[in-house]
């Protein structure tokens, strides 16, 4: 058998989540952690046995509080920001640390209809038999309802307005109809549902007032500060390197530095020290995608550079996450190369790899 890509977060930290389980604290009904173990495995800590726990988001402590307690209330959550602000990462750790089970979750898209959400027929069964109990088929929300657990909604503003509007139900009842079996579903205690959004994406469609009301709100922001942002990516790219067997130079560091630097000021429309107005690109720039350029830079190293990191393998994909419009991107990186980074001599490298490929 094949070696996974990627373990759901349950089970690429089963080792802590164990060891939190042992708190002596208050559990919710159907949780895995107590509220207090939780935060701890978010926000990284020690284990009441001596076991080390690493830290998955590096922010504001509150804000997880805020979201770890919601989640023991009847009511949802809905993590919003920008792309790139780690709320996909965040509701998985969510789930796993709270219902000991990350998978049930629902990639919304513009193409997502009510049976997605609610439940589906096995039409086989169906013909044959009518509808009953074992024709159905249900959800991920439908079984997390069932098992007491939670549901990961993904980009729910990418779904249309009207498939948005099913959830009402069941967040104001804890119920989902099933009216072709005169029969409805009940959620045991323990569910909620974890939702993520952004506003920045074109197509996106806004909740209703009445979904709104019923989800807490928890905007996760882009890193303030430089040295934080430096530390978050650092700490993604050598997990993400470990997983993919790519050997990371002792540069790392500072190829991420330079890497943060530029995103920043493009991203902020000024200069680090705040003496040059910049244009800003379309796209967001994000500290996720900081991470993903600098780790196209190490397989580009690994495979085709004698595992040296550098401008060459780094800045072909930084193009990709800079310029989204070839036309008023190209510009905006033309100016920012010719008026800020011909001046650094400690980025002459990125400097001329820029302007050959943009």
């Amino acid at each position: 058998m094949t070696e996974a890509l990627r373990l759901p977060a349950e089970k690429t930290y089963a080792d802590e989540l164990a060891a939190l389980a042992a708190d002596v604290g208050v559990k919710p009904p159907n949780w895995a952690l107590t509220p207090r173990a939780a935060l701890t495995y978010i926000m990284g800590g020690m284990a009441a046995n001596g076991t080390p726990v690493s830290a998955k988001y590096v922010g504001d402590k509150r804000l997880i509080e805020t979201a770890i307690a919601t989640l023991a209330t009847d009511r949802a959550l809905l993590l919003l920001g920008v792309p790139g602000t780690a709320k996909s990462w965040v509701s998985e750790h969510l789930a796993a640390a709270v219902s000991g089970d990350s998978t049930m979750v629902i990639q919304c898209t513009a193409g997502t209809d009510e049976n997605q959400i609610r439940y589906g027929w096995n039409y086989a069964q169906l013909l044959a038999h009518g509808p009953s109990r074992q024709a159905l088929v249900p959800t991920p929300l439908m079984r997390a309802m069932e098992g007491g657990k939670i549901c990961r909604l993904e980009e729910l503003t990418r779904m249309g307005s009207d498939v948005q509007d099913t959830l009402i139900t069941v967040l104001s009842e804890k119920m989902m109809p099933v009216p072709e079996l005169n029969d409805s579903v009940y959620a045991v205690r323990g569910f909620n549902i974890v939702a993520t959004a952004n506003n920045r994406d074109k197509g996106v469609n806004e909740l209703s007032s009445a979904l709104k009301r019923r989800f807490n709100v928890v905007v996760l922001p882009l890193p303030d500060d430089m040295d934080q942002e430096i530390a978050i990516v650092t700490k993604r790219v050598a997990e993400m390197a470990h997983s993919l067997d790519l050997p990371a130079p002792k540069n790392v560091g500072e190829e991420v530095a330079r890497v943060v630097a530029i995103f920043r000021e493009l991203r902020g429309g000024a200069t680090l020290d705040g003496k040059m107005t910049l244009k800003t690109p379309s796209g967001t720039l994000s500290t996720a995608e900081a991470i993903a350029v600098v780790i196209g830079g190490l397989s580009h190293a690994a495979f085709f550079n004698d595992g040296k990191l550098g401008a060459e393998g780094v800045a072909p994909n930084m193009i990709g996450a800079i310029v989204k419009d070839p036309v008023q991107d190209k510009a905006v990186l033309e100016e920012y190369l010719e008026t800020v980074l011909k001046k650094r001599p400690e980025y002459a490298n990125y400097y001329s790899m820029l302007l050959d490929l943009v």
